[in-house]
């Protein structure tokens, strides 16, 4: 038996067939010792439909073969539909896929070079359907570290947010419109062309699927692991990143299972020991603490560690995009947040005051309210983050306190209740609280919003009755943020939140006469409560740049019509991979207008190109889609071409219309 601590000369496999029950082959990358065979170990499994052959290659060099020198197995999967797997993909965490996700960890288990117990990571796509996958509860499934994850599918991913529709629906209904249309690696599948025909030919344009879903029924209650968390028996890690959309779920799963761990630092949508912005952590020690406590039975001390540890940043100027937050690590022995105690502020007409007082305020933005908002998921790495709130603040009702007489550390999620009235009988509203600076710039802090139709219940919405007063509550996402001194913090409240939320069809003007901001906030931390090991990595992803990467996002205001623009570019670049030449790139593109004054003047379109190249066979795909709306409907059109050394080879056009239900 090798040293405990020793490192092992390990082997990579490309290309390892797992055939499931029904035929189909899975194509698994695995990394892992030389001597398995002889001295097996513990799998770590990564189950994805984002290609391990031109995709996820830059992250998965750092992580899976640093695993594998101690004493892992990493297995890298290409589900199926995807990269150089067989069969279709017909949505997200179907049945279908976590089914198949269970064959392959008892298949893996079973393998002589395996101790026979599995542990499943992942980030985003896989870290949800790690959660979803544990709680059906395989065997030999016995660890999970689930990254930047949700546990409930209708209120915490990209399709919806408080029963309002996520313009990010179409936009990563976009992107994988784009993902599913490439062909698998010809050096890896003599029948790659088949395969890409049945691929383009079946791929579903989920925007459509994801749209026919507006409440929170049956479809979304499927992979919600909150539905019932007692299911999940595997131990679990969560991780996330306050510069991340999912934030909420790390202290939710901290609360509600027994034994779990969170981490939340101040990150994008990444890997903690390669993510922005910094301070980065030691990620793959403190996963390689989690794994060999629960997959090779060695007491690491992960029992006895804080429940929840999260970094507490400073208020900072607004700024689209920050390399490094300032702050403090700070720690929670039990729970996460729900104990901490709370200051109520109530809105007056005066500001947020600590007594209540006389209210009147009336709310109608203009529709391009909330341009400072950034995108719902900061992950390409340009300017995304949001930016001064003051252009956005000054189209909604704002509510201000004193400037604050000490640092004030908010630390949890906030909650608003709201006694209102609408004149329409459909509505959204979108609340901020925002950090104000002495000179009167504005960063947001965090937010929450409502479809004022699922005030009662999200399954079964009910329209407003104009002029009848509502009492609503806006929960807020989660957030950890120290405002200074001296500071103060405004209640922002708008109608309207583009280009983060669809637009309701008619122009609503709000009433409030009553209402109080419940704020978690936490004991003044003067020092950091724990700490990290520095960053680790394996040796990063050998390449040759064909072709730099480039990010850009620009507002435009056409000054005949009036028509406000978002408009988004990201060239991902082109690389040849050194190892095996294949060469990748693509190309993203979005646009989305809309005028002041007409919520029905929204519009958003995307075109991807994706690009792959393998010797004398050149292959593209060019994937466009585009919505719009009337008062009664949603209108999409969708578009994929396929090009083989620069020849049409394929094409299809995609029309729908879907009615609105209470949206």
């Amino acid at each position: 038996m090798p040293s405990p601590n020793a490192l092992r000369d390990i082997e990579e496999l490309p290309d390892l067939g797992i055939t499931l029950s029904d035929g189909c082959r899975l194509s698994a990358r695995v990394w892992r010792p030389k001597d398995a065979a002889d001295n097996p170990v513990p799998v770590i499994l990564e189950y994805l439909p984002y290609r391990k052959r031109d995709g996820t290659c830059a992250r998965d060099a750092l992580t899976h073969p640093w695993f594998a020198a101690r004493g892992y197995a990493c297995v890298r999967v290409d589900m199926r539909g995807n990269g150089d797997s067989e069969g279709l993909m017909t949505d997200e965490y179907t049945p279908q896929e976590l089914e198949d996700a269970v064959e392959v960890i008892e298949q893996l288990a079973a393998q002589d070079w395996c101790t026979g117990r599995v542990g499943m990571m992942g980030i985003s796509w896989g870290g949800f359907n790690g959660l979803q996958v544990a709680a059906l509860a395989p065997e030999p499934l016995r660890a999970i570290i689930t990254l930047c994850s949700t546990v409930d599918r209708f209120n915490d991913d990209i399709h919806y947010k408080g029963g309002c529709l996520l313009n990010e629906n179409l936009g990563w209904g976009a992107t994988m419109w784009a993902y599913s249309s490439r062909a698998p690696d010809p050096a890896l599948r003599e029948n790659w062309r088949d395969l890409w025909f049945q691929r383009l030919e079946n791929e579903p344009f989920l925007p459509s699927v994801w749209l026919r879903h507006q409440h929170r029924d049956a479809y979304w209650q499927h992979g919600s692991v909150i539905e019932d968390y007692r299911a999940i028996k595997a131990r679990v890690l969560a991780i996330g990143g306050w510069g991340d959309a999912y934030k909420n779920a790390v202290p939710q799963l901290v609360e509600a299972l027994p034994g779990a761990k969170g981490i939340v630092g101040p990150w994008v949508h990444k890997y903690p020991h390669f993510a922005v912005p910094e301070p980065r952590i030691g990620f793959l020690q403190e996963a390689l603490r989690w794994w060999d406590q629960w997959l090779k039975g060695t007491d690491t001390g992960v029992r006895e560690d804080p429940d929840y540890r999260a970094y507490l940043m400073d208020g900072v100027r607004p700024a689209r995009w920050y390399t490094e937050r300032p702050g403090r690590w700070v720690a929670e022995a039990e729970g996460a947040a729900s104990h901490m105690p709370h200051r109520t502020l109530h809105l007056t007409d005066a500001g947020l005051s600590d007594s209540p007082g006389k209210l009147r305020a009336t709310v109608n933005s203009p529709q391009d309210c909330g341009a400072e908002a950034g995108e719902y998921c900061a992950i390409w790495l340009g300017p995304e983050m949001p930016g001064d709130q003051r252009r956005d603040d000054a189209g909604s009702a704002c509510f201000d306190t004193a400037p604050l007489d000490h640092d004030t550390d908010i630390f949890g999620a906030p909650t608003v209740t709201l006694h209102l009235a609408a004149d329409r009988r459909q509505a959204q509203i979108a609340v901020r609280l925002n950090h104000i600076h002495p000179d009167g710039a504005s960063t947001r802090i965090t937010y929450g919003v409502l479809n004022l139709s699922h005030r009662e219940s999200q399954s079964h919405p009910s329209p407003l009755v104009p002029g009848e007063k509502v009492e609503i509550e806006v929960r807020l996402d989660h957030i950890a943020y120290r405002v200074p001194k001296g500071h103060q913090l405004r209640l922002a409240i708008s109608t309207a939140y583009w280009p983060l939320l669809w637009p309701a069809p008619e122009a609503a003007t709000l009433t409030i006469d009553r209402g109080e901001v419940h704020l978690p906030v936490r004991r003044t931390a003067r020092k950091s409560e724990c700490s990290f090991p520095p960053p680790e990595a394996a040796a990063p992803w050998a390449t040759e740049t064909l072709r730099d990467a480039r990010n850009s996002r620009r507002r435009e205001v056409d000054l005949a019509t009036g028509v406000v623009s978002l408009v988004i570019e990201d060239d991902f670049g082109k690389l040849r991979d050194a190892d095996h030449g294949l060469v990748a790139g693509s190309i993203a593109r979005e646009r989305w207008d809309i005028h002041p004054d007409d919520p029905l003047s929204a519009r958003g379109f995307c075109h991807w190109t994706e690009e792959m190249e393998r010797g004398d066979i050149r292959l593209r795909t060019e994937t466009t889609c585009q919505m719009w709306s009337d008062a009664t409907d949603f209108h999409l059109k969708a578009r994929v071409e396929a090009y083989q050394n620069d020849r049409l080879v394929y094409e299809r056009d995609i029309t729908d219309r879907i009615p609105r239900d209470c949206l």
